[in-house]
Protein backbone atom coordinates (compact mmCIF):
# COMPACT_ATOMS: atom_id res chain seq x y z
CA UNK A 1 0.00 0.00 0.00
CA UNK A 2 2.87 2.25 -0.54
CA UNK A 3 1.98 6.27 -1.83
CA UNK A 4 3.66 8.63 -3.40
CA UNK A 5 6.43 10.17 -2.01
CA UNK A 6 6.04 13.87 -0.51
CA UNK A 7 2.75 13.98 0.02
CA UNK A 8 1.69 15.18 3.67
CA UNK A 9 -0.65 13.49 6.59
CA UNK A 10 -1.09 15.68 9.73
CA UNK A 11 -2.07 13.65 12.56
CA UNK A 12 -3.41 15.45 15.47
CA UNK A 13 -3.30 13.70 19.22
CA UNK A 14 0.48 11.91 17.88
CA UNK A 15 2.16 12.10 21.08
CA UNK A 16 1.89 8.62 22.11
CA UNK A 17 -0.52 5.32 21.74
CA UNK A 18 -2.97 5.35 18.63
CA UNK A 19 -1.34 8.28 17.24
CA UNK A 20 1.77 8.12 17.33
CA UNK A 21 1.62 4.31 15.80
CA UNK A 22 -0.49 5.98 12.91
CA UNK A 23 2.00 8.61 12.34
CA UNK A 24 4.89 6.23 12.35
CA UNK A 25 2.84 3.84 9.94
CA UNK A 26 2.15 6.73 7.82
CA UNK A 27 5.90 7.52 7.66
CA UNK A 28 6.90 3.81 6.23
CA UNK A 29 4.30 4.00 4.19
CA UNK A 30 6.46 7.43 2.22
CA UNK A 31 4.19 10.59 3.99
CA UNK A 32 6.23 13.18 5.33
CA UNK A 33 4.38 13.55 8.77
CA UNK A 34 2.91 16.69 10.81
CA UNK A 35 2.90 15.42 14.13
CA UNK A 36 0.67 17.11 16.23
CA UNK A 37 -0.27 17.05 20.17
CA UNK A 38 -1.07 18.69 22.98
CA UNK A 39 2.09 18.23 24.63
CA UNK A 40 5.09 19.88 22.71
CA UNK A 41 7.42 17.56 24.18
CA UNK A 42 5.55 14.47 23.36
CA UNK A 43 5.13 15.72 19.68
CA UNK A 44 8.54 16.22 19.22
CA UNK A 45 9.13 12.21 20.73
CA UNK A 46 7.12 11.35 18.25
CA UNK A 47 8.21 13.12 15.26
CA UNK A 48 12.27 11.97 16.37
CA UNK A 49 10.97 8.35 16.64
CA UNK A 50 10.23 8.89 13.23
CA UNK A 51 13.03 10.39 11.82
CA UNK A 52 15.47 8.43 13.35
CA UNK A 53 14.01 5.33 11.66
CA UNK A 54 14.61 7.00 8.37
CA UNK A 55 11.49 8.90 8.20
CA UNK A 56 10.08 12.62 7.85
CA UNK A 57 8.47 14.52 10.01
CA UNK A 58 7.95 17.75 12.51
CA UNK A 59 5.98 18.60 15.38
CA UNK A 60 3.61 20.72 15.88
CA UNK A 61 2.56 21.02 19.59
CA UNK A 62 -1.29 23.01 19.37
CA UNK A 63 -4.55 22.66 21.33
CA UNK A 64 -7.20 21.40 18.54
CA UNK A 65 -9.82 22.78 20.06
CA UNK A 66 -8.81 26.08 19.99
CA UNK A 67 -9.48 27.95 16.49
CA UNK A 68 -6.49 30.29 17.03
CA UNK A 69 -4.19 27.38 17.85
CA UNK A 70 -5.63 25.18 15.08
CA UNK A 71 -5.51 28.28 12.26
CA UNK A 72 -1.88 29.29 13.14
CA UNK A 73 -0.76 25.34 13.40
CA UNK A 74 -2.05 24.85 9.79
CA UNK A 75 0.21 27.69 8.63
CA UNK A 76 3.12 26.41 9.76
CA UNK A 77 2.43 22.80 8.66
CA UNK A 78 1.86 24.43 5.20
CA UNK A 79 4.69 26.75 5.13
CA UNK A 80 7.19 23.53 6.68
CA UNK A 81 6.22 20.73 4.34
CA UNK A 82 2.95 22.33 2.16
CA UNK A 83 -0.28 21.75 1.97
CA UNK A 84 -2.22 18.62 3.70
CA UNK A 85 -2.91 15.90 1.74
CA UNK A 86 -3.97 13.30 4.61
CA UNK A 87 -5.99 14.67 8.06
CA UNK A 88 -5.94 11.73 10.71
CA UNK A 89 -8.57 13.20 13.23
CA UNK A 90 -7.05 11.72 16.85
CA UNK A 91 -6.89 14.02 19.35
CA UNK A 92 -8.88 12.95 22.25
CA UNK A 93 -9.26 13.44 25.75
CA UNK A 94 -10.51 10.32 28.66
CA UNK A 95 -12.38 10.80 31.26
CA UNK A 96 -14.79 8.26 33.63
CA UNK A 97 -17.29 9.09 35.87
CA UNK A 98 -20.95 7.87 36.57
CA UNK A 99 -23.60 10.38 34.77
CA UNK A 100 -24.54 11.99 37.49
CA UNK A 101 -20.87 13.07 39.14
CA UNK A 102 -20.38 14.37 35.14
CA UNK A 103 -19.57 17.98 35.76
CA UNK A 104 -20.31 20.44 32.83
CA UNK A 105 -16.60 21.60 32.62
CA UNK A 106 -16.18 17.77 31.93
CA UNK A 107 -18.79 17.24 29.23
CA UNK A 108 -17.52 20.68 27.33
CA UNK A 109 -13.96 19.48 27.60
CA UNK A 110 -14.81 16.17 26.20
CA UNK A 111 -16.97 17.44 23.25
CA UNK A 112 -14.02 20.71 22.71
CA UNK A 113 -11.64 17.81 21.65
CA UNK A 114 -13.29 15.72 20.00
CA UNK A 115 -16.21 17.27 17.86
CA UNK A 116 -14.77 20.62 18.17
CA UNK A 117 -11.48 19.73 17.32
CA UNK A 118 -12.47 17.17 14.68
CA UNK A 119 -14.84 20.31 13.14
CA UNK A 120 -11.90 22.89 13.41
CA UNK A 121 -8.91 20.63 11.73
CA UNK A 122 -11.52 19.76 8.71
CA UNK A 123 -12.89 23.44 7.98
CA UNK A 124 -8.71 24.26 8.36
CA UNK A 125 -7.75 21.95 5.36
CA UNK A 126 -10.44 21.14 3.45
CA UNK A 127 -10.53 24.19 0.93
CA UNK A 128 -7.23 23.49 0.02
CA UNK A 129 -7.81 20.03 -0.90
CA UNK A 130 -11.25 20.92 -2.49
CA UNK A 131 -8.75 23.45 -4.53
CA UNK A 132 -6.96 20.61 -6.09
CA UNK A 133 -9.75 18.26 -6.03
CA UNK A 134 -8.19 15.78 -3.35
CA UNK A 135 -7.62 14.51 -0.15
CA UNK A 136 -8.23 12.41 2.50
CA UNK A 137 -9.51 12.59 6.10
CA UNK A 138 -10.13 9.87 8.38
CA UNK A 139 -11.63 10.95 11.45
CA UNK A 140 -11.22 8.37 15.02
CA UNK A 141 -14.04 7.43 16.74
CA UNK A 142 -14.90 4.54 19.15
CA UNK A 143 -17.17 1.80 19.01
CA UNK A 144 -18.37 3.69 22.49
CA UNK A 145 -20.40 5.99 19.82
CA UNK A 146 -21.89 2.88 17.92
CA UNK A 147 -22.94 0.92 21.23
CA UNK A 148 -22.58 3.51 24.24
CA UNK A 149 -20.56 3.03 27.54
CA UNK A 150 -21.61 2.86 31.35
CA UNK A 151 -19.55 5.63 33.21
CA UNK A 152 -18.47 7.20 29.68
CA UNK A 153 -21.61 8.91 28.56
CA UNK A 154 -19.82 12.13 27.45
CA UNK A 155 -17.48 10.02 26.00
CA UNK A 156 -18.93 7.77 23.76
CA UNK A 157 -21.64 11.02 22.85
CA UNK A 158 -18.86 12.93 21.41
CA UNK A 159 -17.54 9.72 19.23
CA UNK A 160 -20.86 9.21 18.02
CA UNK A 161 -21.14 13.04 17.27
CA UNK A 162 -17.60 12.39 15.38
CA UNK A 163 -19.28 9.97 13.21
CA UNK A 164 -22.39 11.63 11.94
CA UNK A 165 -19.85 14.31 11.02
CA UNK A 166 -18.01 11.78 8.86
CA UNK A 167 -21.02 10.82 7.05
CA UNK A 168 -22.61 14.39 6.33
CA UNK A 169 -18.96 15.77 5.45
CA UNK A 170 -18.44 12.65 3.03
CA UNK A 171 -21.93 12.88 1.33
CA UNK A 172 -21.05 16.61 0.99
CA UNK A 173 -17.57 16.57 -0.72
CA UNK A 174 -16.70 12.95 -1.99
CA UNK A 175 -17.92 14.27 -5.69
CA UNK A 176 -15.55 16.71 -5.31
CA UNK A 177 -12.34 14.45 -4.70
CA UNK A 178 -12.00 14.18 -1.07
CA UNK A 179 -13.02 11.00 0.69
CA UNK A 180 -13.63 11.11 4.11
CA UNK A 181 -14.18 8.65 6.48
CA UNK A 182 -13.30 6.93 10.29
CA UNK A 183 -12.59 4.22 12.64
CA UNK A 184 -14.34 3.55 15.44
CA UNK A 185 -11.45 1.10 17.56
CA UNK A 186 -12.65 -1.24 21.14
CA UNK A 187 -9.90 -1.17 23.57
CA UNK A 188 -6.66 -0.65 23.00
CA UNK A 189 -3.56 -0.60 25.22
CA UNK A 190 -2.76 3.01 25.31
CA UNK A 191 -2.11 5.69 28.26
CA UNK A 192 -6.41 6.06 27.40
CA UNK A 193 -7.16 3.24 28.22
CA UNK A 194 -4.79 2.59 31.15
CA UNK A 195 -6.27 5.33 32.81
CA UNK A 196 -9.82 3.13 32.93
CA UNK A 197 -10.61 1.28 36.17
CA UNK A 198 -9.15 -1.85 36.50
CA UNK A 199 -12.87 -3.44 36.65
CA UNK A 200 -13.93 -1.73 33.70
CA UNK A 201 -11.05 -3.42 31.94
CA UNK A 202 -11.20 -6.60 32.93
CA UNK A 203 -15.11 -6.52 32.28
CA UNK A 204 -14.48 -5.38 28.87
CA UNK A 205 -11.86 -7.66 28.21
CA UNK A 206 -14.42 -10.67 28.88
CA UNK A 207 -16.93 -9.54 26.64
CA UNK A 208 -14.65 -9.26 23.54
CA UNK A 209 -15.10 -12.47 20.91
CA UNK A 210 -11.30 -11.91 20.47
CA UNK A 211 -10.40 -12.07 24.08
CA UNK A 212 -7.78 -9.04 24.05
CA UNK A 213 -7.67 -5.95 23.65
CA UNK A 214 -6.02 -4.25 20.41
CA UNK A 215 -2.22 -2.73 20.06
CA UNK A 216 -1.67 0.55 18.21
CA UNK A 217 0.35 -0.91 15.46
CA UNK A 218 -3.38 -2.65 14.06
CA UNK A 219 -5.59 0.41 14.42
CA UNK A 220 -2.39 2.18 12.26
CA UNK A 221 -2.97 -0.51 9.69
CA UNK A 222 -6.80 0.43 9.24
CA UNK A 223 -5.87 3.90 8.94
CA UNK A 224 -3.13 3.31 6.14
CA UNK A 225 -5.57 1.36 3.71
CA UNK A 226 -8.18 4.20 4.12
CA UNK A 227 -5.69 6.80 2.85
CA UNK A 228 -4.84 4.11 0.19
CA UNK A 229 -5.48 3.53 -3.41
CA UNK A 230 -7.00 0.43 -1.90
CA UNK A 231 -9.46 2.16 0.39
CA UNK A 232 -10.78 4.50 -2.91
CA UNK A 233 -14.39 3.28 -2.57
CA UNK A 234 -14.77 3.66 0.74
CA UNK A 235 -17.10 6.71 1.77
CA UNK A 236 -18.38 7.56 4.64
CA UNK A 237 -17.85 4.45 6.32
CA UNK A 238 -16.68 3.62 10.21
CA UNK A 239 -14.11 0.53 9.98
CA UNK A 240 -13.92 -1.40 13.87
CA UNK A 241 -10.28 -2.61 14.36
CA UNK A 242 -12.48 -3.60 18.13
CA UNK A 243 -12.03 -7.60 18.52
CA UNK A 244 -15.55 -8.35 17.82
CA UNK A 245 -16.89 -5.78 19.91
CA UNK A 246 -19.33 -4.10 17.28
CA UNK A 247 -20.38 -6.06 14.45
CA UNK A 248 -21.55 -4.34 11.57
Amino acid sequence: MSVALKKVALVTGAGSGIGAAIAERLAQEGYRVAVNDLSAEASARTADAINAAGGEAAPFAADVSSEDAVREMIGAVVAHFGPVDLLVNNAGHGHQAAFTDISLAEFERMFAVHVRGSFLMMRAVLPSMLDRGEGVIVNVASQLGQVGGVELVHYAGAKGAIIAMTKSLAREVSAQGVRVNAIAPGPINTPLVEALSSDWKKAKAAELPLGRFGEPAEVAGAVAFLASPDGALFVGQTLGPNSGDVML
